[in-house]
């Protein structure tokens, strides 16, 4: 059916076409249809974070900001939903136009910039949704407040959607707040994520349920500022790694038309790199926390590729938009092939 209506989606401004599609889900959902879109697919459990999860593929933040289409989204056989980018005061993002499509790299690029309706909606959007899977809530700052009060945003946020949320990521890497990325130095991320750490722990008590905390990183780091990230992560306690959020490389969509747009790149072009970055984390790693890996993910043999060097989940984003809701089944069935194999 995807593929019925991908030129007419094709044929919008891409940001409007997103809108669109998550209206559809909405639809779908509430008319029972959501299989004639997406089959979803057989159970695949893992168990990470503490957390049970139906299967290893997800849908990864930036696609549903405010959780308004979460029911929607998560009945298409999503083994768990990220929702944010969320910020405590509302803000409208950056200037439109802000997404562009690159079919010729099947990859997209965007500059939206934390635009969401602010914490205090998508509190209220999880509270109405009827979905009880896991849930991610991916959690930022607002653009008008400097790198010296950013960990106040994030206390707030994360103070939120504490009690909605199955884990809570903290995204101090996209690229299109200027800054944010400044967040990832080793010495600020210490005292950033040390902060975090310890009113993690006082939600913990004071709710009665510990909430695991994830780190999303960039894959625009080196091998230096990796080495000192993967330090951080282990000497805090953090949970979790997601690996990793849009790039602001262009190598390999030289010579596009929109190869000069500023913002974050993703897709198939970001696959290798982004996967470089996982296979790395894990080593450093070892085992001790766990890591989510998205970025260009395609196709079944992508996700499978993602979990073969070293993530224990995957996560769809601009793939979705490429292949349609029939690439989550096809993730977790080629994950379940080559498990098999390797078994």
């Amino acid at each position: 059916m995807y593929e019925l209506i991908r030129p007419l989606l094709f044929a919008l401004d891409a940001e409007t076409a997103h809108g669109l599609t998550l209206y559809a889900s909405d639809v779908a959902q509430r008319s029972g249809l959501s299989g004639l879109i997406a089959k979803p697919p057989a159970a695949l459990p893992v168990h990470v974070f503490g957390i049970d999860f139906p299967n290893p593929v997800g849908l990864a933040a930036g696609l549903d900001k405010n959780a308004d289409h979460l029911d929607g989204l998560a009945a298409l056989g999503f083994g768990f939903v990220e929702v944010g980018t969320v910020t405590p005061r509302p803000q409208t993002g950056n200037d439109k136009p802000r997404m562009f499509r690159l079919p010729a790299h099947e990859a997209v690029i965007n500059r939206l910039g934390f635009n969401n309706a602010g914490v205090d909606a998508l509190v209220r959007n999880v509270q109405r949704a009827s979905f009880g899977g896991v849930l991610g809530i991916n959690i930022g700052k607002n653009k008008d407040t400097p790198n010296e009060r950013a960990v106040d945003d994030y206390l707030h946020c994360l103070e939120r959607v504490y009690p909605l949320a199955s884990y809570v990521t903290v995204n101090i890497s996209s690229p299109n707040t200027q800054g944010l990325r400044d967040l990832q130095e080793e010495e600020t991320l210490r005292r950033f994520i040390g902060t975090l750490r310890d009113a993690q722990e006082r939600l913990a008590s004071q709710h009665g349920a510990r909430k695991p905390m994830l780190l999303k990183i960039a894959p625009d780091l080196s091998e230096t500022e990796l080495d000192a990230i993967a330090e951080v992560l282990l000497s805090a306690g953090v949970d979790g790694v997601i690996c990793t959020n849009t790039t602001i490389a262009r190598d390999a969509v030289a010579g596009d038309p929109y190869a000069g747009e500023t913002g974050g790149l993703s897709g198939r072009p970001l696959f290798e790199r982004s996967t470089d970055v996982l296979r790395g984390m894990s080593r450093r790693l070892a085992g001790k926390i766990g890591i989510v890996g998205v970025g260009g993910i395609l196709d079944g043999d992508g996700a499978a590729t993602k979990i073969a060097a070293g993530a224990s989940l995957v996560q769809l984003y601009s793939g979705l938009v490429y292949r349609g809701p029939k690439l989550i089944a096809e993730a977790v069935e080629e994950i379940r092939r080559q498990q098999q194999a390797d078994a």
